[in-house]
């Protein structure tokens, strides 16, 4: 039976020999075919890891949030057709988590193929693990709004859920909006409610801090511009 594997990358840069395990490693380095988000950063990755490879040699197919399904089907062919493995490369951390990897996953298991996932950082829950919120009862709701009104609805819901159900919420933003979703986190959530920011998570500049709405608003905000961030609210 083929496999298809899952696996994860870097969240930041330069830092694979410090976040892989060997399996990752040796898959990278032996797999003639990866579905992957982007060829150019899936070579630069199978590259950093296996520099041995010829990349040429690999078969690289992109599935990205905007494949149909009958690209995923199709992706996954050779599996079937060649008796070969193959692995999902995300852009970074692990596949199928906010992650178009998911859906090469549910076809596998409709095919009958085997479907292994590996070790490796995942910046959700890295965040919540440091987070010191409720790490038996969590959601994740991938972005909020945009447009500011519906944002500030859906904060306050988030918010509701959390004392409801003492349950930690975690979201993300595109990494550019980062400081105005911090902003408006401020604004709208009750001066008790805890926030966790987890920023370049793995990186050299690290920054994980949980506090409550209140004392964040008593100190300057975090610099989050173009820093990739998970945001945990909870009680």
């Amino acid at each position: 039976m083929s496999t298809l594997f899952l696996i994860p990358t870097p969240l930041a840069d330069d830092t694979a020999p410090q976040v892989l395990p060997p399996q990752v490693v040796a898959a990278v380095a032996t797999l003639p075919y990866f579905l992957v988000e982007n060829v150019r950063t899936a070579c630069r990755f199978v590259k950093s890891v296996a520099p041995h490879r010829v990349i040429e040699d690999i078969r690289f197919v992109v599935i990205d949030k905007d494949s149909s399904e009958a690209e995923v089907r199709a992706a996954l062919l050779p599996l079937q057709k060649e008796g070969i493995d193959a692995g999902i490369l995300s852009e970074a951390g692990c596949p199928g988590i906010a992650d178009p990897g998911a859906a090469l996953a549910r076809e596998a298991h409709r095919q009958g193929l085997r479907v292994v996932p590996l070790v490796g950082p995942s910046s959700l829950l890295l965040a919540l693990m440091a987070s010191g919120l409720n790490g038996q009862q969590f959601a994740f709701h991938g972005y909020l709004p945009i447009e500011k009104a519906p944002r500030a609805a859906a904060i306050k819901a988030l918010e509701k859920e959390a004392q409801q159900r003492q349950q930690s919420q975690l979201f993300i933003e595109t990494p550019y909006r980062n400081g105005a979703l911090f902003a408006d986190l401020l604004a709208h959530l009750q001066p008790g409610t805890r926030l966790c920011v987890a920023a370049d998570v793995t990186g050299t500049g690290e920054f994980i801090k949980t506090l409550t709405i209140a004392d964040w608003r008593k100190q300057p905000a975090p610099e989050l511009h173009k820093i990739p961030t998970v945001f945990v609210l909870g009680m």
